[in-house]
């Protein structure tokens, strides 16, 4: 589980205090600081393996992307900063970020080329929260992880299963392409990447 505290934050407050030197991983959401759970194994695996694929792709297709370790993405105009598990940077951009150089932080469409959110104990800040957020800030692809089926049934399915959504942003908003099994994963930025989800799903030994 997430823990909330609770004291309001501006996001100047939280870079400067936040990351500490305890280890944790922290968001600020609208104010609030959230502490990040420890992730699983599992849940580690899985974002090694779609990494290093999605880096693999980037690099044969001679991209001007990078994968940065620690960068947060910051919704204009709003007290907001999240850590995506996977996050694309188109490095030509950069320069146009205010707070790039000093905090690693981005904010505009044109820098983010794709962000992947491998789901853990806090599926509703993936489904609901964040999900708003990058159709906000119109990060053109957002996909959602759902190696163990933890979301709700009204974003899964009834029985759950294991899916990874795929968001594309089309006229402002996000369309969703859903994923399971043997199927291969659609990517409208990486159009042959050639991954199925049952690849990506058993690289943290998950059966399904």
């Amino acid at each position: 589980m997430t823990q909330a505290l609770r004291k309001l934050v501006t996001f100047d407050e939280f870079v400067a205090k936040y990351p500490d030197n305890s280890g944790k991983r922290y968001e600020l959401h609208d104010g609030v600081v959230i502490e990040m759970s420890q992730p699983t194994g599992e849940h580690e695996e899985v974002i090694g393996f779609v990494a290093l694929n999605i880096s693999i792709e980037i690099g044969r297709l001679k991209l001007p992307y990078f994968i940065p370790k620690t960068a947060l993405v910051k919704p204009l105009e709003s007290e907001s900063a999240y850590s995506p598990d996977v996050l694309v940077l188109n490095r030509p951009n950069l320069v146009n970020e205010p707070l790039w150089k000093k905090d690693s932080t981005v904010s505009l469409a044109k820098s983010i080329s794709f962000v992947i959110e491998v789901v853990s104990t806090n599926w509703h800040d993936d489904y609901l929260t964040k999900v708003a957020a990058y159709e906000t800030v119109g990060i053109p692809e957002y996909w959602i992880v759902d190696y163990a089926a933890l979301g709700g049934r009204r974003f899964i399915g009834n029985p759950k299963q294991p899916t990874i959504s795929v968001y594309s942003l089309v006229d402002g908003e996000y369309q969703i392409n859903q994923f399971r099994g043997s199927e291969r994963i659609i990517s409208p930025t990486f159009r042959e990447l050639n991954l199925t989800v049952e690849q990506i799903f058993q690289a943290g030994g998950v059966q399904i």
